[in-house]
């Protein structure tokens, strides 16, 4: 993994040229066509996806972590073959070499290492951001996933969180007027918090006892006397990737019947993770969910990003759910001043813009029966809203609170995820106890 912040801002700012330059290019050979040049076109094509996409993989750390935000809001805004292709970030980074990985396991658990299992693939099942995962077997028989934390990580998020907000004064890449600085504080924090094990490992145990026994969803135990500063040793969880489950064999799609069972058990979950647990995962990472097609039960994974919440938030969003599904405006714009989606002082222009985002994008809350992911164009329509409201000059000065953004990116994200199984739930009712009514 490169070191320092000037050879990571390297990497990083060669990724945003070599992207630079192969649009320009292409904008040269539409204008002697006679064409008039599309900037978003050329800039998102399959060849700068790859570019992008190695770059951030060979990173990793914060930057990558940049990656796999895009990919998980890329299906729908993005061209499909750019936003699978960053889709890959999410467990497909640079391995460590062998010899490392020896090094780390040596320091991690001492020069006998190797006596501590019975088996152990050098060959990581997932590779991400902030660390990649093995397999294991101990000599009792017991099948582990450790996860394995890539040397010096920790210290190049305060690094890559200065160069993102660097890249982020280039005109035209954010609105003008928009202050970074807070979100990129929140990121870095978020990222540092992701690198302490211990606190993940009391995440998921807690997160488990809270989920209890369920029929469809699970969390493999943590495996506290394999479990070091910077390896996170848990159950080995089986099945696949929903991702990869639901991806096309032999050019038949999965039976639909199973789309909606995944769909429904996920958008169930996040209403009670937040109303109930007040516990939430907020990286809704389709990489995070494996699905077992034998018995039908998902595996939760993944905690480093995980969220208590507080049950004044609890009361703002419900307050503003209940808006949203019974499209009173009126309503709405008073609940997303008290949740802080509004200030006070905002323009009465923004304030209206943000209402109209919000309103539509409770479409789901107000659709009577099973609404269909697959035929929705809501992605794509509030993208498009909110970016042009945004590069308009007249839009948004501040951002809301970080918290928000994190749950706001769960609940977008399992949409997300929805859109991709194109799948059919009835959100009124899964929401329905929750904001009074069936």
């Amino acid at each position: 993994m490169p070191q320092g912040r000037a050879r990571r801002f390297l990497h990083l700012g060669r990724a945003v040229g070599e992207m630079a330059a192969s649009a320009a290019a292409g904008g040269l050979q539409q204008l002697a066509r006679g064409q008039r040049p599309a900037w978003p076109q050329l800039l998102l094509t399959p060849a700068n996806a790859r570019r992008l996409a190695d770059r951030l993989s060979t990173l990793r750390g914060a930057a990558m972590k940049l990656g796999q935000l895009m990919s998980m809001d890329g299906h729908g805004v993005l061209p499909d073959e750019f936003a699978e292709l960053l889709a890959g970030l999410r467990d497909q980074a640079h391995a460590m070499p062998a010899t490392q990985l020896a090094e780390v396991l040596e320091r991690e658990y001492g020069p006998q290492w190797h006596q501590r299992f019975k088996q152990l693939s050098f060959a990581p099942v997932a590779a991400a951001s902030i660390g990649q995962v093995h397999r294991a077997q101990t000599h009792d028989g017991q099948v582990l996933a450790l996860k394995i934390q890539y040397p010096g990580v920790r210290d190049s998020i305060a690094s890559d969180t200065a160069n993102l907000a660097l890249l982020a004064r280039t005109p035209g890449l954010v609105p003008s007027g928009l202050d970074m600085a807070p979100l990129l504080a929140r990121m870095q924090q978020q990222l540092l918090l992701e690198t302490d094990y211990a606190r993940e490992a009391a995440h998921a145990t807690a997160y488990r006892q809270r989920l209890g026994s369920d029929p469809v969803l699970w969390v493999p135990a943590v495996v506290p006397e394999h479990c070091t500063p910077h390896i996170l040793a848990t159950e080995f969880a089986s099945g696949q990737p929903v991702a990869k489950w639901v991806a096309k064999s032999a050019g038949e799609a999965k039976p639909q019947a199973e789309r909606d069972h995944i769909a429904h058990a996920l958008c169930a979950l996040s209403v009670r993770e937040f109303f109930e647990m007040r516990l939430v995962q907020t990286d809704p990472n389709i990489g995070n969910y494996l699905f077992d097609a034998g018995t039908g039960r998902i595996a939760l994974l993944d905690f480093g990003a995980t969220e208590e919440v507080s049950a004044v938030r609890v009361e703002d969003l419900r307050a503003v759910g209940i808006a949203m599904r019974s499209g009173d405006k009126a309503a709405l714009a008073r609940a997303a001043i008290v949740a802080g989606f509004l200030g006070t002082d905002d323009p009465p222009a923004q304030r209206q813009a943000v209402v109209d985002l919000m309103w539509r994008s409770g479409e789901p809350l107000r659709h009577v029966g099973p609404y269909d992911f697959s035929a929705s164009t809501l992605v794509l329509d509030v993208f498009e809203q909110g970016r042009q409201q945004m590069m308009s000059g007249g839009g948004f000065t501040r951002a809301p609170p970080a918290d928000l953004l994190f749950l706001q990116r769960k609940f977008a994200g399992v949409y997300m995820l929805c859109a991709k199984l194109h799948a059919r739930v009835d959100i009124a009712a899964v929401f329905g106890m929750q904001l009074g009514g069936s």
